[in-house]
């Protein structure tokens, strides 16, 4: 039988998949609460978000606000990492109900004699629960109440917005509903804000063909910190297997000094706990990740689960790999993609439990050497539920780590790892290219509740992928992709030097790089300078000094009157940053049009002067008509607006 509850809690938001995975945020980011909340009749319903830390014994409680039509809404912010959980309560509050229904009586002229002695019966049981003061008013209300001949002043006090105050401030839960109890995992800000920068420790020598080290990373340090990125990635920096090695351009015969794929993880030297002799001992590795926070970066390391024929586990694990009739194991394929030099995992072996426990340790190793951020390969070809448990086990013990899933692959797959516990998600930024293609991921990712749990980080290119649109493009291409990701994504990185230098040699047909670094080690000019690293250096700057651009969701795109311009709004929470970005997509020709200024959001009306302040060449602007004229040439196709007011 159904107990006495009068109250309905129903569509509470935001949750996923009816509550089986936890939303996210970072810390002092603000949750907004929505339910459905009503009763049976016409009683006064209240309703309430409750929540708290995971170390918190008590609640925390903030009134909801009726909306319209039932629909109710609340919010809470979160003040510390880890776990809050949140639930939404609702009762019929029958002091509120006497008020207001006496109120009414009051204003039709009746007498509420009755309704008076009946109102003492709610003021009492606040006695016990507020100060001396208050309680001396309330006595007072007690007395008019039930004295005939101070009715005038009753009436009065029912009337009162003191007494209103008090019934809100300290409701009688009288058969109380509630919802089922919602949880939030919150993680630190570089969840939510990173500038991320790529490069093969292989190729940071000074000297031509010789093979980099961590000492020749740290040489580059302060070019990558001075660029503005805070996040330095790099590909697998383990032991290369040499049974099937990969030679240059990825050809299946190595020859004679060929270097091999870092993702063929596991030689004589090693495996997935040790590094590159060539690169340099973990002395060395612990001693870069030292100075780059120094300089303000961590080192994002790549945690790629697979092995080359002759790692350690192949002879000391057989049973993690699936062999054959004829004693060979199938080597990994991703068609057309052929990866002959590696090994897919078994992950249906009996031995699973070692397996997975070996690969929690391998991770545990390398955060105890000070790695905080790891960028995860394939992890769509490993199981769901293994990444849900190992994110899990390391967060319990290591809160600030944080995991990047670099899953180019089906966007009900890339939803799934987000909600497994991934930190941040590859996009499909990288062949976004039209302004409608645009506009409808974004509000793909802003608008639904994929924003609740899925932190996307925008990637013009990446050592797989040589877009189409970056191979022979113009420098102009290259600043647009730059200031497309870095503006609609708080999360965004580059493969470089190839990007900021415009390497775009490819293979004929296909969006892979020539001569792929992959495979080889590759010399640069490191310290070159050009307009690419100047404005890149400079956007990155704009990024870290305005909150509006350290978000991905607060983002509203503008009406402008011509195909080849996109522009949007982009704000801080509480308004105080707001940003006007407008991007041309030609790298031949300039592009005009009008742009129709958010007025509504702006909280301005046609006539009243807007300030429009250009973060890239410091213009400044006066506007006074909701529609504005821009032009934008392919030299510097874009405009960074800073509002003022």
């Amino acid at each position: 039988m159904q107990n006495q509850k009068r109250v309905v809690i129903d569509a509470v938001f935001p949750q996923i998949n009816c509550g089986e995975h936890y939303i996210k945020r970072v810390v002092n980011e603000i949750v907004q609460i929505r339910a459905n909340v009503f009763g049976d009749g016409h009683d006064i319903i209240a309703a309430s978000v409750l929540y708290k830390h995971e170390k918190s014994k008590t609640w925390s409680e903030t009134r909801l606000q009726h909306i319209v039509n039932d629909e109710w809404k609340s919010a809470f912010t979160v003040e510390k990492q880890g776990f809050y959980t949140y639930k939404v309560q609702a009762w019929v509050d029958y002091a509120l109900n006497w008020q207001h229904g006496t109120i009414r009586k009051i204003d039709d002229n009746q007498n509420v004699k009755s309704e008076l002695l009946e109102g003492v019966t709610y003021i009492e049981p606040l006695l016990n629960k507020i100060s001396k003061d208050a309680k001396a008013y309330l006595k007072n209300c007690i007395e008019a109440f039930s004295d005939a001949d101070r009715y005038e002043e009753a009436i009065n006090e029912v009337k009162s917005e003191r007494l209103n105050n008090f019934f809100l401030n300290y409701p009688a839960k009288h058969l109380a509903n509630e919802s089922k109890e919602l949880q939030v995992y919150v993680d630190r800000k570089k969840a939510r804000f990173s500038t991320w920068y790529e490069f093969f420790p292989r190729s940071a020598s000074e000297e031509k063909d010789k093979h980099g080290t961590f000492k020749d990373c740290e040489r580059l340090l302060p070019r990558i910190a001075q660029m503005g990125f805070d996040t330095l990635y790099f590909p697998p920096v383990h032991p290369i297997g040499e049974v099937n090695r990969k030679g240059k351009n990825n050809t299946t015969e190595a020859k004679e000094g060929d270097v091999g794929s870092a993702w063929g993880i596991g030689s004589k030297d090693g495996g997935h706990k040790d590094l590159h002799p060539e690169l340099g001992s973990v002395s060395d590795f612990k001693s870069l990740i030292k100075k780059a926070k120094e300089h303000g970066i961590e080192i994002a390391m790549d945690y790629a689960l697979q092995a080359a024929p002759d790692h350690p586990w192949v002879k000391s694990h057989p049973d993690w790999f699936k062999w054959r009739p004829d004693g060979t194991v199938q080597y990994a394929e991703n068609p057309p993609k052929k990866y002959q030099d590696i090994l897919p995992i078994y992950w249906e072996t009996d031995d699973y439990k070692n397996l997975w426990k070996e690969c929690l340790d391998t991770m545990l190793y390398w955060i105890k050497c000070g790695v905080e951020v790891f960028r995860v390969d394939n992890p769509h070809t490993k199981p769901y539920y293994f990444w849900n448990w190992l994110i899990s086990e390391v967060k319990k013990k290591h809160p600030n780590v944080l995991f990047l899933a670099e899953a180019f692959t089906r966007p009900k797959v890339m939803q799934r790892l987000a909600k497994e516990g991934y930190t941040q998600s590859y996009t499909y930024f990288t062949w976004r290219t039209g302004k409608q293609e645009f506009i409808e991921y974004l509000t793909e990712l802003t608008q639904t509740d994929q924003k609740e749990y899925m932190q996307p980080n925008f990637w013009p290119n990446t050592p797989d992928i040589n877009p189409y649109h970056l191979q022979g493009a113009s420098e102009s291409k290259y600043l647009q992709r730059y200031a497309l990701a870095a503006t609609m994504s708080s999360s965004i990185g580059i493969y470089g030097p190839v990007f900021e230098q415009q390497i775009d040699q490819a293979i004929p047909g296909k969006e892979e790089y020539y001569m792929s670094e992959k495979f080889q080690i590759c010399n640069y000019d490191w310290f070159k300078e050009n307009k690419l690293t100047l404005l890149i250096s400079k956007i990155n700057a704009i990024r870290h000094e305005n909150e509006a651009l350290q978000q991905t969701n607060n983002i509203r795109f503008c009406n402008i009157n011509n195909d080849q311009l996109l522009a949007f709004y982009k704000w801080n929470e509480d308004k105080t940053n707001e940003l006007l970005i407008i991007i041309s997509l030609d790298q031949y020709y300039a592009q005009q049009g009008h742009v129709q200024l958010p007025l509504q959001e702006l909280d301005f009306h046609a006539g009243h002067k807007v300030q429009v302040f250009d973060l890239i060449t410091g213009s400044s602007y006066n506007w006074y008509n909701e529609w504005n004229y821009i032009e934008l040439h392919p030299t510097l196709p874009f405009h960074i607006f800073k509002i003022t007011k």
